[in-house]
């Protein structure tokens, strides 16, 4: 997940330093919600080990 979530982001800097706004535009925000979903399973998983452990 955070792999795509980094291709997204160098994917939306190359668009923006060629001059395609648009499509620099949808690949960052792609990013971004990729990452937020990498840091919510993240956790989830962190949370659910710290609670199996007697």
């Amino acid at each position: 997940m955070l792999h795509y979530a980094v291709v997204f982001l160098v994917i939306a800097l190359i668009a923006a330093v060629l001059g395609f706004g648009g499509i620099a535009a949808g690949a960052a925000s792609i990013a971004k919600l990729l990452f937020l979903v990498f840091v919510v399973l993240a956790l989830a998983a962190f949370i659910a080990s710290l609670k199996r452990k007697p």
